[in-house]
């Protein structure tokens, strides 16, 4: 059988290659792809060989091939049919690169419940990423929290603690379109130099430098700024000769790879990714998917996307015969 996969080749460039499916090995399920999503922000530093070498096995994806700056087939938002074993012809989430056709471990396999829209479903690994920096936050009732970044990860931040009593949420954005879309979750919206200060929390998620400035400045006495951008192989300048010491500020990252130690010794992988597809049901992150594309046309349209300061989570479609 054979599979079609979307590989960088080299930075900035990508190509459709067409590859030889081996026999099914004991344990192993064959899914037929549906959807797959770009999460921009890795995948732009992926593509565009911005991934610094000391990083380049720490950010492996669970069925990365090559690695950066490449040739690599990487991606980790696949929504696919399953073809074989018990649980044939149910969807499911799987962390894969974009290909039509793969097989996989079935203990990779994230079975969706019933009702969840494959599309949707895309979103898994964001929300997951979302959920454990929200653990990482520790946000509380009532606080003010403004969430820095409107992209995916950053609204889905914004979303979950927006759903807690009494809390204050500001997405902050440079683009002003991004209000209708934190409208939609239920949280405020400001442009960075209309932002509330004296927050009880800053959760970053542009991806900039601008953005992680804008952060610090919005922080309150004692308060936490929760790193959640890659910057990758990027310097960042940070204003700390400014308030930061005199605020006494806590700069702190958050990555999905490790859960936090507050929650490990009782949370597994596993189950984080089964409240990850029971928050799926809400039909109102459906306003975080954006345009898409076929397989064939993913190369040209990456070297746009990774462009795009305002694209959301760009579906990749799979027509299959």
């Amino acid at each position: 059988m054979k599979a079609r996969a979307f590989w960088v080749e080299a930075p900035g460039q990508g190509r459709i290659r067409t590859e030889a499916l081996p026999p099914l090995k004991p344990g192993q399920v064959r899914l037929r792809t549906v959807f797959s999503g770009i999460s921009r922000g890795t995948e732009s530093l992926v593509f565009h060989g911005k991934v610094p070498p000391s990083q380049v096995d720490a950010m492996r994806g669970p069925h990365q091939e090559g690695k950066p700056p490449g040739p690599v087939k990487y991606g980790y938002m696949s929504v696919a049919r399953v073809e074989t074993g018990p649980d044939a012809g149910r969807l499911a989430f799987c962390l894969h690169p974009h290909q039509d056709v793969y097989q996989v471990d079935a203990s990779m396999v994230n079975i969706l419940p019933a009702g969840i829209p494959a599309d949707r479903a895309v979103l898994a690994a964001n929300v997951e990423t979302a959920l454990n920096g929200v653990w990482d936050a520790a946000p509380g009732p009532g606080d003010r929290v403004a969430v820095v970044g409107g992209g995916v990860v950053g609204c889905l931040v914004a979303w979950l603690i927006g759903r807690m009593p009494a809390t204050d949420v500001t997405l902050v954005d440079v683009l002003p379109e991004r209000r209708d879309v934190a409208t939609a979750l239920g949280v405020g919206f400001a442009l960075p130099q209309d932002a509330p200060t004296d927050c009880d929390l800053v959760v970053h998620c542009s991806g900039s430098a601008g953005g992680l400035t804008t952060s610090l400045a919005l922080a309150g006495v004692e308060s936490t700024v929760l790193e959640m951008s890659w910057f990758g192989a990027g310097a960042v300048a940070v204003p700390l000769g400014e308030a930061f010491h005199s605020r006494r500020l806590t700069l702190r990252a958050s990555q999905v790879g490790r859960i936090p130690p507050s929650r490990a010794p009782r949370w597994t992988h596993r189950r984080r990714m089964a409240v990850v597809l029971e928050l799926l049901r809400d039909p109102v992150l459906d306003v975080l998917l954006g345009d898409r594309c076929a397989l064939a046309e993913l190369p040209a349209a990456m070297a746009t996307l990774t462009a795009s300061a305002g694209a959301l989570c760009h579906l990749v479609t799979y027509p299959h015969d």
